[in-house]
């Protein structure tokens, strides 16, 4: 695996393009080889970008959030795009809780490079976690308007769940809009189209630090539906409580 040129920051920035796009994070399309070796070097890589002098709040931090530049940039080149979001940490909407951002986790060379590697791990597992949802709870490649507006709708409602339950506080709105927007291309929906259709969903209902209401999750599953289908979901269908029980075993 080739690195970064020093310094790790000339490697190219992820523009928001980059991370809408599932085929760039899918964990299926991105092999992830880990073991005890790998781990060693991870460690020892993020070791040397630790500040031997901490700048902590008198210096504004800013060591410890280069020291995190420097990291990002290392396991971007080192593994891909895929792994962007392992300092995706709960304070700033994401799932992650092995990191909370430069200024606390940067500390000495060896809690640090912990961090780094139990926050990457965290990532891929959050991720897999999430593509498998994505395959069970797809419609199917032949359902019929009305049965595709029933997956969609219960998908929603599981994946919006899916993303309260990640532990992110502040701005969980946005991890939502992003993986119902990653679920819909994973299902062969254009980008925009998929933005589109979950902008129009939410309709800014969703707020930062606000649990919202189970009506109120439902009632964006059933406009995310009929909005990508012209149909209203099905309710209280016998033939679908099978399928019903195995979304809700989460």
């Amino acid at each position: 695996m080739t690195l970064c040129p020093s310094p790790p920051t000339a490697c190219p920035p992820i523009t928001y393009e980059d991370i809408r796009d599932w085929g760039e994070i899918d964990p299926a399309r991105h092999s992830f080889a880990w073991d005890e070796d790998e781990e060693k070097s991870l460690r020892s890589l993020a070791r040397e970008w630790v500040p031997p002098v901490l700048s902590t709040m008198a210096g504004w931090w800013e060591g410890e959030h280069w020291c995190e530049s420097q990291v990002d940039a290392i396991i971007r080149e080192r593994y891909g795009t895929w792994a962007w979001g392992w300092n995706w940490y709960h304070c700033s909407g994401g799932p992650i809780g092995s990191w909370t951002g430069g200024p606390s986790s940067v500390t000495t060379p060896d809690e640090t490079a912990a961090r780094v590697v139990a926050a990457l791990l965290e990532w891929r597992e959050w991720l897999e976690r999430t593509a498998q949802r994505f395959t069970e709870l797809a419609p199917p490649p032949d359902a019929s308007p009305e049965d595709r507006s029933w997956h969609l709708e219960r998908a929603c409602v599981r994946l919006v769940t899916h993303t309260m339950d990640s532990g992110a506080d502040n701005a969980w709105q946005g991890q939502t809009s992003m993986v119902l927007g990653w679920f819909l291309t994973s299902t062969g929906m254009d980008r925009a189209e998929a933005a589109q259709a979950v902008e129009h969903a939410i309709g800014g209902r969703l707020k930062s630090w606000v649990a919202p209401k189970q009506t109120l999750i439902e009632s964006v599953g059933e406009n995310l539906a009929v909005g990508l289908t012209g149909h209203a979901p099905y309710r209280g269908h016998r033939e679908w409580e099978a399928l019903q029980k195995l979304h809700d075993r989460y």
